[in-house]
């Protein structure tokens, strides 16, 4: 196995092998520069197998010399959201107008500066509360997917 950086002309492969996962999500636009990662694994040349019934379909690498790609890893940046604020500072109603403004500058920076999406993990002690405040302001609780983290400091090799 290898792995490359992707091209363009791998477009078709990884639109494929997307399809055949069968997951109800619009195949990514690569060219999107919040993608900052785009790997692809391919099959060292003359250690392809036939294949699945089926995988014919797979179009081919433009180069014959890269492999057959049977995989692909893509990194897309997002935002993880901090919110500090004095809990004892002010009355609850001048925290929430300083939660507003803040937020409302932070979404215009976000989309200012091209990204997609911001997450926000809440702590359990506030996430019920502080949680609807949130879906006030628009945001919403995902659980249609299972989050998992992959920390890549403080590991040793």
């Amino acid at each position: 196995m290898i792995v490359r950086e992707y091209q363009p002309e791998d477009l078709e492969a990884l639109r494929a092998l997307h399809a055949a996962q069968g997951f109800a999500y619009p195949f990514p636009d690569l060219g999107d520069p919040l993608f900052v990662t785009r790997l692809v694994l391919a099959e060292k040349p003359g250690n392809q197998s036939p294949g699945a019934p089926g995988e014919e379909n797979l179009q081919r690498d433009a180069s014959a010399a890269q492999g057959r790609i049977v995989g692909a890893a893509l990194l897309r940046l997002t935002a993880e959201a901090y919110l500090l604020l004095d809990p004892r500072e002010g009355t609850p109603r001048e925290r929430w107008t300083r939660l507003l403004t803040l937020h409302a500058a932070t979404e215009g920076d976000a989309r200012r500066r091209g990204l997609e999406d911001v997450h926000a993990w809440l702590p359990p002690a506030i996430a019920g509360k502080f949680g609807r405040r949130l879906a006030r302001l628009g945001w919403v609780r995902d659980d249609a997917w299972t989050p998992y983290c992959k920390r890549l400091s403080g590991e040793s090799g």
